[in-house]
């Protein structure tokens, strides 16, 4: 396994990279509101930020990997009977079970 310093973010989990003291400054120090119902500004202002940068209309901000994979999945169902069909092989079909995905 390759080691890390301080400047590199791994993106393989949450759970692997830890925040900097600066960084637990910033998350104590934010503007805070209730993101389901479109409140909470530092939601609104990241998701606004990923839509400009991907030249899309709008971003959704989901917190985990198997939360993400369940929105990917459900944009493509017809109606609520639906199902996918996937690899055994597939990370989604051994990791996302629990989420009915």
């Amino acid at each position: 396994m390759t080691e890390h310093t301080m400047n590199t973010i791994d993106l393989r989990s949450d759970t692997v990279t830890l925040p900097s003291p600066e960084m637990r400054q910033s998350m104590a120090n934010a503007e805070l509101g209730d993101d389901v119902f479109g409140e909470d500004p530092t939601v609104n202002r990241l998701q606004e930020m990923a839509a400009a940068t991907l030249g899309k209309e709008a971003a959704l901000l989901v917190t985990s990997g198997t939360q993400g994979n369940l929105t990917a999945m459900l944009t493509h169902r017809r109606t609520t009977i639906s199902r996918a069909r996937v690899s055994s092989l597939w990370r989604i079909r051994t990791t996302c079970a629990a989420a009915r995905c």
